[in-house]
């Protein structure tokens, strides 16, 4: 699959099961709770779990202004990305007949740190529209200014599905 004009180095084996629709895959960006950014700590690799908006190809994640994921992304901006939604465990009769539902999208990019008041605030109304719904907030300077936001921009992206039609 392709997104933002680049191929996936990842194909799929099971072409069953990729999703290749450029909008279902932002479904489920839109509709995921949570995302796992990975990043490379020189040769470890290091993985976390974040709230995160998503809007025109690009991830926004807001953070404390240190810590490991900072120093990292400060070193090395690549990442990469995992999210997923309709998670349901299929039981089955065997231990071998169990299996999963879900929709799961991939894909690999580059982050920034958003330094202008006005672009942070922004990103942070994508965030809160993703979990509260609603519109703009008003946030206070030194609130702002006490956070990091970061954008991912997105590379590429590939999606899979199983147990849906």
């Amino acid at each position: 699959m392709t997104y933002g004009g680049r191929s996936n180095r990842n194909d799929m084996r099971r072409k069953d099961k990729q999703i290749t629709d450029d909008a279902t895959l932002e479904v489920i960006l839109r509709k995921a709770d949570v995302c796992r950014v990975a990043m490379c700590d020189g040769d470890e690799p290091y993985l976390v779990p974040v709230n995160f908006g998503y809007r025109d190809r690009a991830l926004f994640i807001h953070s404390a202004r240190e810590g490991r994921k900072i120093e990292i992304l400060s070193r090395n901006n690549r990442v990469s990305f995992e999210a997923e939604t309709d998670v349901e465990i299929v039981r089955g009769d065997s231990a071998c007949d169990w299996g999963a539902r879900y929709r799961s999208v991939i894909g690999a990019g580059r982050a920034r740190f958003l330094e202008d008041r006005k672009e942070k605030e922004e990103a942070l109304d994508i965030i809160m529209r993703k979990y509260s719904g609603a519109g703009e907030y008003a946030y206070s300077p030194a609130k702002v200014d006490a956070i990091t936001v970061i954008r991912v921009d997105i590379e590429t992206m590939c999606g899979k599905k199983s147990g849906m039609e």
